[in-house]
């Protein structure tokens, strides 16, 4: 699905709605009927019944079929990328558990961050780590693997310390040069990069700040026992060898993404390095594995048991029914239901776009916008209804982006106004949203479902807050007369800096 819409004259509101309609009934019956469960599968049918009355909508105001459905098509593409890298964090789940590397985070986790604080300690450490590297879904498949079992083993609950993962990863990819998405938001504006990321301080700090004490308030009086933990680090020691070398995995993943190694490239190599260390380090782990090898020898065997966890993850079988499910997932196969979820999620956002629905209810919603605060909120909502209907984060910041910048002006405001605003409702409640391809990365990489962390996930909720608080009160909303002074000042002090050079 390309960021360019596509409108349709025949449209009217009756017929737009008729899809979205028909989904949110769906999903509702599907969400009561199935529970937590709906995700496997009923919510891929209700999208996929979805897509075709999106269809039958378009053929109505003279779409054809083969236009529509190569919508789907382009709408499915769009998700090949992050499907790609999806598969390879199964991949990489798979052999860091098998190599020690998840074990050994969980080891030396438990003995240096503590309990009492360590919601908010994980919130920041993906946040520090996800502003170097520029990319949350990197930290949540790698710092958020290792901080899901550390809380595990704390007996902390998994969808707060989701939550928390999810906050700080997003609140680092948010800030960082490096980020996609923040790259994105600042191209379909036209601003400075660097005065995107400046002006989106004023909500994203305070929104952490609060998140971060509340995360601290939280607290988890109800922590596993010394006792306890020691038994469970007794427990890895006896099915793995631990030692901080194990580590060296990790490191070499970050070092890779932050030298702006291709993320899908990336993950493969730290995949198959773990998979190496786990030939060196882990032979015992990896024959056990491999299970009844019959005739194979020694190599073959040790081969087997690596190639299994690359596409159907490690299953422990310790005898501790804790450390067991701590550390039977991963592999390629645990993806594929995510995978489903998007490709259903992505086909019916293809063919709104290329029908013209998403259009006529982009256009529609700039029509009540009388002021500044109307429009950031109909921004807030439009990029918010884009993640659900489009299920992808970069169409919900590159459609709106590029059909509200004039609108901006025309209020009087600079841009950098719209961009941090797509950033605030687009880019952050992208992972609330559980068939959006980022709800469902971070569902089946934490292992915690969307619903389930998404009410703690308390830097995405509370930033599109402020932003439209803000708004509405006049705080950090930069006047288009100023932001051009701004950048007529940059330009002259950048050809200052040259001439001396």
């Amino acid at each position: 699905m390309s960021v360019s819409s596509h409108s349709n004259p025949r449209l009217t509101l009756a017929l737009a709605l008729t899809p979205i309609l028909f989904l949110v009934a769906l999903l509702a019956c599907s969400v009561y009927l199935f529970g937590a469960d709906s995700s496997y599968g009923a919510n891929q049918i209700a999208l996929v019944l979805a897509s075709c009355v999106a269809a039958l909508v378009g053929r109505k105001t003279g779409i054809g079929w083969s236009a529509a459905q190569q919508g789907i098509i382009d709408g499915i593409s769009v998700g090949l990328g992050p499907t790609l890298i999806l598969l390879s964090v199964g991949m990489l789940i798979g052999t860091w558990i098998l190599s020690g590397t998840v074990p050994a985070m969980i080891y030396y986790g438990v003995a240096v961050l503590d309990p009492s604080i360590f919601y908010a300690a994980s919130a920041a450490i993906c946040a520090i780590v996800a502003v170097s590297i520029g990319s949350s879904w990197t930290v949540a498949g790698t710092l958020g693997i290792g901080l899901m079992g550390i809380a595990g083993s704390f007996d902390l609950s998994p969808a707060i310390t989701a939550g928390a993962i999810v906050s700080g990863a997003y609140f680092g990819d948010k800030l960082s040069p490096m980020s996609d998405t923040t790259n994105l938001a600042s191209a379909a504006t036209g601003v400075d990069l660097f005065d995107h990321i400046r002006h989106m301080l004023w909500t994203t700090v305070p929104s952490f700040a609060i998140a971060l004490l509340i995360f601290a308030l939280i607290g988890s009086s109800e922590a596993a026992t010394p006792e306890e933990i020691a038994a469970l680090q007794a427990s890895l020691q006896l099915e793995f060898d631990i030692g901080l070398h194990l580590l060296i995995p990790l490191v070499v993943m970050l070092v890779l993404v932050y030298k702006r190694f291709p993320a899908y490239p990336a993950i493969i190599v730290s995949a198959l390095l773990g998979a190496v260390f786990a030939l060196l380090f882990q032979g015992e782990a990896v024959a056990r594995l491999a299970g009844d090898a019959g005739e194979l020898g020694q190599g073959f065997l040790l081969l087997k048991g690596v190639w299994i966890s690359l596409f159907n993850g490690y299953v422990s079988n310790s005898g501790n029914e804790f450390l067991d499910a701590l550390l039977s997932k991963g592999g390629m196969s645990s993806m594929l239901n995510t995978v489903w979820l998007i490709i259903s999620a992505l086909g019916f956002g293809g063919v709104l776009e290329r029908t013209g629905i998403l259009d006529y209810l982009l256009t529609l919603a700039l029509k009540g916008v009388r002021s500044v605060g109307s429009l950031v909120l109909t921004t807030v909502g439009t990029c918010i209804s884009a993640n659900i209907l489009a299920a992808d984060q970069f169409i919900a910041v590159a459609l709106p982006g590029r059909m509200y910048k004039d609108e901006y002006e025309r209020h009087g405001i600079s841009r950098l106004n719209l961009s941090r605003t797509l950033e605030d409702s687009a880019t952050l409640t992208s992972a609330l949203i559980p068939w959006n391809t980022c709800g469902a990365y971070m569902a089946a990489t934490l292992g915690v479902a969307t619903f389930s962390y998404a009410p703690f996930a308390f830097f995405n909720l509370l930033c599109p807050v402020i932003a439209v608080i803000y708004a509405f009160l006049n705080i950090a909303i930069k006047p288009a007369e100023e932001a051009k002074a701004e950048a007529e000042t940059d330009a002259e002090t950048d050809a200052e800096t040259e001439a001396r050079a």
